[in-house]
């Protein structure tokens, strides 16, 4: 389960973050483009833009659910 104790600050403000136990899978940045980045200098993912649309959100949860680690976390 993601910790939002242990969330990158690369995260924007909002109720979905990564935290520090993502392993740059590329799950969540296939799943949701228009809303997950890779920080190329540390290797992992991050929130760029939470989601703004039903369509945005739900591709978010479901990269919260597919994450193999649980690094994606939702703080609704």
């Amino acid at each position: 389960m993601a910790d939002v104790a242990n969330k990158y600050s690369d995260n924007v403000g909002g109720k979905f973050y990564v935290d520090d136990q993502c392993i740059d899978c590329d799950l969540c940045r296939e799943t949701a483009p228009a809303n997950f980045k890779r920080n190329d200098d540390g290797g992992h993912s991050y929130v760029y833009k939470q989601p703004e649309t039903p369509e945005e959100e739900a591709l978010c949860q479901e990269a919260m659910d597919g994450c193999p680690v649980e690094a994606i976390g939702n703080d609704a």
